[in-house]
């Protein structure tokens, strides 16, 4: 092959010797019940031989809302952590070097608002913002296409987008200001071109965006980074993700004339898929998130979560995400794939696919360019509609047993394994809504109010709006109340 690893257009991988100089950064993705028990958790985790923590937030941190609010009632804890104020993320991370670790946080609506808590709870413990590597996902547009977290309209969410990217460019410049994401994308029913193509194009809306605002391709593009999934189809998933990369690199020199080749560099993380696991015989998904986690590392990620076999019925335990850990370790240390850059490089089936699903992205994307891109094809609904009919098309298959899934429609058997599952404890949780409230008692609520003013000033002008809720954090101001703040300025979507 006449493609080399480490060169454009990184089909073979973004570095010449890949996982031979270093593997990938083994994350799992955790986060429950309070700031406390979600820091033992971590903590555990390192212990395991993590090499980068991922934070699961709670749906009210997700949409804006105090665990006090009436809006929280009901989900505080629930499928992540609930982070209030930064007294919430001083404890999440008690006693974990943060200028040692690297920070994945999945982030949307509020992406802006945590940031600013993690850059205030490192400088707390006086670590400068320069020192901080981590991500945040920040990828509001796939929101309105596949998850539903988003709060403010298109428009001003995209403002708060890019903010962060040129904020991070002055302050923060190891941090990855986005993580473009099509797992959700493939979660809610796409094929494996639509969550490329549907990605992509929501990768050019944001660099578009981003060049509008004044920044350098150049700059901002070596801080972009992306989030694929990795389902059972094995072929088919390596090819995905070379054909992203490949795609990728093209996009950003043919399209928005970027130079630097680390500009072009499709980095991304993978998560095995979460909709393949199956709450009947749940021990097939060790083999289910084994074989996945495979096709991403012979795909070339950069980052892999793999899901815990217990994860269709609850949030993991120690027990499961230890052996989903294990499963990462067995892969970069016994199986010897990790000695080879691209090992099916070159292969007649890889290589066809590859070409495949990247013809077919592009031919997706351009038909979006036609409708005015990935914003109008979005709010005119095209997009979800497409992903519907791939999800009904698939769920035809398996209704009709064209597509087998073991345990499910065949080789099915009656007996129910129990299953020791992890529990929120509802004691942590009033705590935790007591806190909230304990803290705008104690407080100085005139800086608040001050701060808070600020904000809602920095929100109405053109500038940029990351010192103002960096200031509200130092003044301890809740998520909330930020996200309110924004909301009487942005409005709702």
């Amino acid at each position: 092959m006449a493609e080399k690893a480490g060169k454009f257009p990184f089909k073979r991988g973004i570095y010449p010797n890949m996982y031979r100089d270093r593997l990938w950064t083994m994350r799992q993705y955790a986060g429950f019940t309070s700031a406390e028990e979600s820091n033992q958790r971590y903590r555990y985790l390192l212990d395991q031989g993590v090499s980068g923590l991922s934070v699961a937030f709670d749906l009210p941190t997700q949409i804006g809302y105090d665990s006090d609010h009436p809006m929280a009632e009901g989900e505080v804890g629930k499928v992540g952590v609930p982070i209030s104020s930064i007294r919430d993320m001083e404890n999440l991370f008690k006693d974990i070097p943060l200028d040692q670790v690297s920070t994945s946080m999945t982030i949307n609506a509020t992406a802006a608002t945590l940031l600013a808590l993690y850059i205030v709870t490192a400088e707390k413990n006086g670590i400068s913002a320069d020192k901080l590597r981590g991500t945040i996902q920040n990828d509001i547009l796939k929101e309105y296409i596949a998850r539903g977290t988003y709060i403010y309209p298109p428009e001003p969410s995209m403002r708060l987008v890019t903010d962060v990217f040129a904020f991070c460019a002055d302050h923060v410049p190891k941090w990855n200001t986005i993580s473009i994401s099509g797992y959700h994308i493939r979660e809610a029913g796409s094929t494996a071109a639509q969550e490329i193509a549907f990605t992509l194009a929501n990768g050019i809306a944001y660099v578009q965006a981003a060049i509008d605002k004044g920044l350098k391709v150049d700059a901002f593009g070596k801080r972009l980074s992306f989030f694929f999934n990795a389902h059972n189809d094995f072929l088919t998933e390596v090819a995905k993700f070379r054909a992203a990369r490949s795609l990728w690199a093209k996009i950003m020199k043919n399209r928005f004339g970027a130079t630097d080749e680390k500009a072009m560099m499709c980095r991304f993380h993978t998560q095995t898929g979460g909709s393949t696991l199956t709450a009947q015989q749940v021990d097939n998904n060790v083999v289910r998130t084994t074989i996945q986690a495979l096709s991403a590392v012979l795909g070339g990620t950069q980052s892999l979560h793999t899901n815990a076999f217990d994860e269709a019925l609850a949030l993991p335990t120690d027990h499961s995400v230890k052996l989903a850990l294990r499963t990462q370790q067995v892969i970069a240390h016994e199986s010897g794939v990790t000695n080879f850059v691209d090992p099916f490089g070159g292969s007649d089936v890889i290589e066809k696919l590859t070409s495949e699903l990247e013809d077919e992205a592009r031919t997706i994307i351009e038909e979006m360019d036609r409708m005015g891109g990935a914003i109008s094809a979005i709010e005119s609904g095209w997009v979800q509609n497409e992903i519907g009919k791939s999800a009904y098309t698939y769920q035809q298959s398996v209704d009709s047993k064209n597509q087998k899934i073991v345990g499910v429609n065949s080789f099915d058997d009656d007996v129910v394994v129990e299953a020791d599952l992890q529990q929120i404890n509802p004691d942590s949780v009033k705590n935790q809504v007591d806190r909230v409230i304990a803290l705008k008692e104690e407080r100085d609520n005139g800086a608040v109010q001050s701060k808070l003013n600020a904000l809602k000033s920095a929100a109405k002008s053109d500038e940029n709006i990351m010192p103002a809720i960096i200031d509200c954090i130092r003044s301890e101001c809740t998520l909330g109340e930020v996200a309110d703040g924004l909301r009487s300025c942005f409005g709702e979507y």
